[in-house]
């Protein structure tokens, strides 16, 4: 009993220590105010999105590696080959660019928006070489229609010239922000970044319009042509545009309705997504051709991109 008494008076002796929470986070809002956190956590997730893009694209890149040395070695050089080398490789240096500005700390609002200038260059420069593969499909499709052919590129002259004015007038009129909260690295636009919905609603209508004329096409050749690789072809080309009616979708919300670096996180994963599958499938024909031992030549025609003996004329 003494002994009992004892550890009860030096137990109730010791002072009242609190207990440390394991999972305990500082309160931030009492140092940074909530729009200062936002921003942080948006800077975050995109970093997030723009390294997860970057493992796709390097994974894809290894999957493909041997397919694409065959093409690359036996290949004749012209003008679809040209396209396939920028439209694969312009991508890796965005990502270096991109990563580079993701993860460098200490950016000033200038060298921010000069990396962006940079990355805005590469992102066009990808999206207008994946176009051109599937015009110059869809060209092949209309058997060299040049009706078709100065339509398609008119629309998309159209659309390059109103996505850079639109791309860079909203780089100069929206400056460009850090985070206030130290280890966050990175730098979004902070106002002003909502016109940036313009060249994805430009290309929503480049890709509608070429999905209308691969559509039409198909209804108008159905009975006459059964070729596979024609309709690989029409297959390859619905997808794609279908993609792209989705991310141009996608895109045009997110710019108009979500702020910070949220409001730009999908934008250069819709070019990607794009680049990928033109290169994917312009390989796929290519194997498939090469196989059958079918000679290509240097005409815009389906000789480039299927074996023109097996495709019929409407």
């Amino acid at each position: 009993m003494p002994v009992l008494s004892t550890f009860l008076i030096s137990h109730d002796s010791q002072p009242n220590i609190p207990l440390p929470l394991p999972f305990h986070r500082p309160r931030m809002d009492s140092k940074y105010s909530v729009d200062a956190i936002t921003a942080a956590k948006s800077l975050q997730v995109f970093t997030f999105i723009y390294t997860s893009m970057a493992t796709f694209w390097t994974y894809d890149y290894a999957c493909s590696m041997r397919e694409e040395g065959i093409f690359l070695l036996y290949s004749s050089w012209n003008r679809v080959k040209m396209l396939y080398v920028v439209t694969r490789y312009v991508p890796f240096l965005l990502f270096s660019v991109h990563l580079y500005l993701n993860f460098v700390p200490n950016e000033t609002s200038n060298m921010c928006q000069s990396i962006n200038n940079i990355c805005s260059s590469f992102s066009l420069i990808s999206s207008v070489c994946s176009e051109c593969f599937f015009i110059l499909r869809t060209y092949a499709l209309w058997n060299n229609d040049k009706v078709v052919l100065a339509a398609m590129l008119s629309t998309f002259a159209a659309v390059i010239v109103g996505s850079m004015v639109a791309l860079f007038t909203a780089t100069v009129t929206a400056p460009f922000e850090t985070s206030a909260i130290p280890g966050i690295t990175g730098c979004y636009q902070s106002s002003g970044s909502a016109r940036l919905f313009v060249p994805f609603l430009l290309l929503f209508g480049l890709e509608l319009m070429l999905i209308s004329l691969t559509l039409t096409c198909a209804i108008r050749n159905w009975r006459t042509n059964n070729s596979s690789f024609y309709v690989v072809i029409l297959k390859h080309n619905v997808l794609y545009y279908a993609c792209g009616l989705f991310f141009s979708t996608v895109n045009v919300l997110t710019s108009l309705l979500l702020d910070y670096a949220y409001s730009g996180m999908f934008q250069d994963f819709q070019f990607i997504i794009h680049a990928i599958l033109a290169t994917r499938m312009h390989l796929y024909l290519w194997h498939a051709d090469h196989n059958r031992d079918c000679n290509t030549s240097d005409l815009i025609s389906l000789s480039q991109l299927a074996p023109a003996p097996h495709i019929e004329s409407a």
